[in-house]
């Protein structure tokens, strides 16, 4: 019986891990100064643009001993 629930208990902190993580982003991408802009793929025209943009976290790429780990961007 344990056997059978190990594998079920992984898996199901897997999909709560991931939904945290998808929560996460998806409220980092609303509150992004750069979601509100016409054309958020252009450069901002001055540098109080800039700072607006900056303002918040930014996402940090993992060495490569945690991206081989499959740890995710943050």
């Amino acid at each position: 019986m344990f056997a059978v629930l190990r594998p079920l208990a992984r898996r199901l902190c897997s999909v709560v891990a991931e939904c945290h993580y998808a929560q996460w982003r998806l409220t980092v991408l609303r509150i992004s100064g750069d979601s509100y802009l016409f054309q958020p793929h252009e450069g901002p025209d001055t540098y109080e643009a800039f700072m607006y943009r900056t303002w918040g976290l930014l996402p940090h790429e993992p060495s490569a001993a945690e991206r081989a780990t499959g740890r995710l961007v943050r």
